[in-house]
């Protein structure tokens, strides 16, 4: 059970880093939904059985939310992405148990020292509809040399920093690009952007929950995977 917890949120807290800027309509507040494709070496299939194939983010101001399940744990991540202070909130119904680990830029820092380098990326001209969006083609290529591409709209604006760190260079909301999450390659689509009443999101501990380092977490042992 334990195994399957801290593989769902260490996969959390990289979606949270890789879920940008200039565009006709700005959305302050609402839901932006990705897909997600997978490309795993045969060590890493277990592990990405647990993953996600769809992310649906409430977005309001520069906050962030999203939750997903992965065994018996419903994960659920809130992270400011203009100071990278975060929560992560753990909850296992059939244990009881309800953990919660604060996070912020230090930690954020330390994830993103792990994964590919993102650098070069250039505006190629091509342009084509992906879904309801007028889409650009970029290239971008990482630090051990390897060559990707990514498309990206100028239909629609998210707050500055909503894709993170790795992309602050391209001008444009990311309708499909990739990534990686623990080594795992990942290629986000961008499936729609819904601008609707969300409400104030809290980095607050909700009432009942234990306050956990994400050492102490990994650390933890239990029957089953």
């Amino acid at each position: 059970m334990f195994k399957s917890i801290k593989t769902g949120v260490l996969a959390a807290i990289l979606i949270s880093t890789a879920i940008v800027a200039h565009a006709q309509k700005k959305i302050a507040e609402g839901t932006i939904t990705y897909s997600s494709e997978y490309a795993p070496t045969a060590e890493q299939e277990a592990a990405v059985a647990m993953l996600p194939t769809e992310t649906k983010t409430k977005l309001s101001g520069n906050i962030m939310k999203f939750s997903f399940e992965t065994g018996p744990a419903t994960i659920t991540i809130i992270q400011d992405f203009v100071s990278y202070n975060g929560l992560t909130l753990i909850d296992v119904p059939v244990a009881q148990m309800q953990l919660a680990v604060k996070t912020d830029k230090a930690a954020y820092d330390k994830e993103m020292a792990k994964a590919p380098k993102f650098s070069d990326f250039k505006a190629t001209g091509e342009k084509k509809m992906i879904g309801a969006y007028n889409a650009e083609k970029y290239t971008y290529k990482d630090d051990k040399g390897a060559a990707y591409e990514l498309w990206a709209t100028n239909d629609v604006e998210l707050p500055k920093g909503f894709s993170g760190e790795q992309f602050k260079d391209v001008k444009g909301t990311l309708v499909k690009y990739t990534t990686f999450q623990q080594g795992v390659k990942v290629t986000y689509s961008l499936k729609n952007i819904t601008e609707e009443k969300i409400g104030a999101l809290s980095l607050e501990v909700p009432k009942g929950y234990e306050v956990k380092t994400m050492e102490e977490i990994m650390a933890m042992q239990g029957g089953g995977e």
